[in-house]
Order: C-alpha cells, then sequence, then structure tokens
C-alpha cells in the first residue's frame, strides 16, 4: 500500500470520539454542496486536519462563502447550512426611515 505524502495530519479525533481522515473529505471536484459535505469541511478546518486556505483552494470556494459556513456552524449547528433553513437563520433585517 502506497501513501501519497500530506502536509499536516492523516486523521484527526474530533471532541465526540470520532476520527475524521483525509479519505472521509469531499472529492475535489464537488459542486452541489449538501449540508453534511459542507460540515465535514469546516470541521476538517477547526481542528486542524486542514488548514482553511488549502480547504478554500482545494473547493474553489471564495472567503465569504467558507466564512459563512464555519459562522452558520459555530452559532445554529448543521441545520444552519442547509439550504432551505438558510432564511431561518438569517438576522432580520432592519428598516430605516
Amino acid at each position: 500500500m502506497f501513501l501519497h505524502k500530506v502536509n499536516g495530519p492523516r486523521s484527526i479525533t474530533l471532541p465526540d470520539g470520532s476520527i475524521l481522515s483525509r479519505a472521509d473529505l469531499p472529492p475535489e471536484d464537488t459542486r452541489r454542496w449538501v449540508a453534511s459535505r459542507k460540515a465535514i469541511v469546516v470541521k476538517a478546518v477547526v481542528h486542524g486536519l486542514l488548514s482553511a486556505s488549502e480547504a478554500k483552494q482545494r473547493y474553489g470556494l471564495s472567503d465569504e462563502e467558507f466564512n459563512s459556513w464555519v459562522a452558520a456552524m459555530a452559532d445554529h449547528g448543521i441545520d444552519a447550512l442547509k439550504v432551505t433553513s438558510m432564511k431561518k437563520y438569517r438576522q432580520p433585517r432592519v428598516d430605516k426611515e
């Protein structure tokens, strides 16, 4: 078995005791982002499996998009990453008079 050389760890142990490895990450050519895939990428960055810049480059994400995923997950959990639930977790607009 041949292992490719990678920068950083090959796997990490999450606070809940589960193990997240590079093999668990979504494919690099992912175009359809469901909440579970977003959550895996966010967990990988927050817990040190990937750097934020590596994740953004690997998946072609903008700073704004990735940072919104991190903030949504930190504030409301995985449900906030669902596209159908976005309205629920947005901050209400303040009407200017």
